[in-house]
């Protein structure tokens, strides 16, 4: 019922910067709060930034200051603008997108958790 497709990750060098998109699509409803996740070799998926409807954000500190996370709500994508990227920003960066959508012929409210397929980012040193 709901796509999440995530793209812009690649390989860059220490110091440089990517972009992450997340776009969502399929018969959503509402966005209540979109998110970039990511996940390290051997290690624990963490939050890296989330963005609310009403354009509050957070963000994981080793990223403060560094990312900054944006979103269109007329396109229903959000963006990870990230500058200064370290080796330990390595990893598969993943969207989640919270809210509502739709489902059947009679449009029953449902509640929305969906994530994208991930896309890879590497820094080399």
């Amino acid at each position: 019922q709901v796509q999440v497709v995530e793209s812009g990750g690649g390989l860059v060098q220490a110091g440089g910067s990517l972009r992450l998109a997340c776009a969502a699509s399929g018969r959503i409803s509402s966005i209540n709060a979109m998110g970039w996740y990511r996940q390290a070799p051997g290690k624990q998926r963490e939050l890296v930034a989330v963005i609310t409807s009403g354009d509050s954000t957070n963000y994981a500190d080793s990223v403060k200051g560094r990312f900054t996370i944006s979103r269109d709500n007329a396109k229903n994508t959000a963006y990870l603008q990230m500058n200064s990227l370290k080796p330990e920003d390595t990893a598969v960066y993943y969207c989640n997108v919270e809210g509502t959508y739709f489902s059947g012929s009679y449009y029953l409210l449902n509640t929305m958790d969906a994530w994208g397929q991930g896309t890879l980012v590497t820094v080399s040193s």
